[in-house]
């Protein structure tokens, strides 16, 4: 099971392994007939796989996440140091978590309307799409919701009557300033954490300190972000009143 305490001598088969990934063995014969994965440790005819390979399996997780084809999920791992240690993967992966733990969904009509609480008809989820609430699918009868904890909330937005046209404008602010944001937020975290890091030779007594900054500023980042909107939005009513 991915997360469980690992020791750097382990030895699993190749079920093992799969189990502990929460994938299926033809899933990691697969990623190794890609170069994905090391090649296992021989004993006999038995192949052994350790902590590496855990880690790695981990990473390509938290890639498929956040929607990296096969190919960029290759080009990704060809950029890792040959040799990298359990450790090393770790912080890899740490760095490429996805700040929400919500995955998409694909659902059809009838159950959209059980997750509403309500019948939509077609006017409303049209609208639901416009604001990006739902996605299209090539599955005519079904749509994809990629932020299901945002269903409600894009139809409360639509209960209060406002029109649809300064809904979507609005959205296309919000995510042009938070784009913007997380773009500029990013290269700091990168000039001033991780390329010291990295030009100091990935020193291992630095490598917790850095992914445990990556893990704490995530909800920092977002209750400041919160917070400095809130502030905002009090100024421009006050120099607007």
């Amino acid at each position: 099971m991915t997360g469980m305490l690992r020791t750097a001598d382990e030895e699993l088969t190749i079920d093992e392994l799969a189990a502990r990934a929460g994938v299926t063995v033809r899933t990691v014969r697969f990623y190794s007939s890609r170069g994905l994965l090391p090649a296992p440790r021989l004993r006999g005819r038995l192949g052994l796989y350790g902590a590496e390979h855990l880690a790695r399996l981990d990473l390509i997780r938290e890639l498929q996440t956040l929607g990296f084809t096969l190919s960029a999920i290759e080009r990704h791992l060809q950029r890792i140091p040959e040799g990298s240690s359990p450790d090393e993967l770790a912080l890899q992966r740490a760095l490429i978590a996805p700040w929400t733990d919500e995955h998409a969904e694909e659902l059809d009509r009838h159950e959209l309307d059980r997750r509403a609480g309500r019948h939509l008809d077609d006017d409303l989820v049209e609208h639901l799409v416009e604001l990006g609430i739902l996605q299209r699918t090539e599955d005519a009868d079904a749509l994809r919701l990629p932020s299901p904890a945002m269903l409600g909330v894009g139809l409360q937005i639509l209960d209060l009557g406002l029109p649809l046209e300064m809904l979507v404008q609005a959205k296309g602010i919000v995510e042009q300033h938070t784009a913007q944001i997380a773009t500029e937020l990013r290269e700091l975290f990168a000039a001033n954490v991780l390329r010291p890091y990295m030009e100091h030779g990935r020193p291992e007594d630095e490598r917790e300190r850095v992914r445990a900054a990556t893990d704490q500023l995530r909800p920092l980042t977002i209750q400041v972000l919160v917070n400095g909107f809130q502030h905002a939005v009090n100024d421009v009513i006050r120099d607007h009143v």
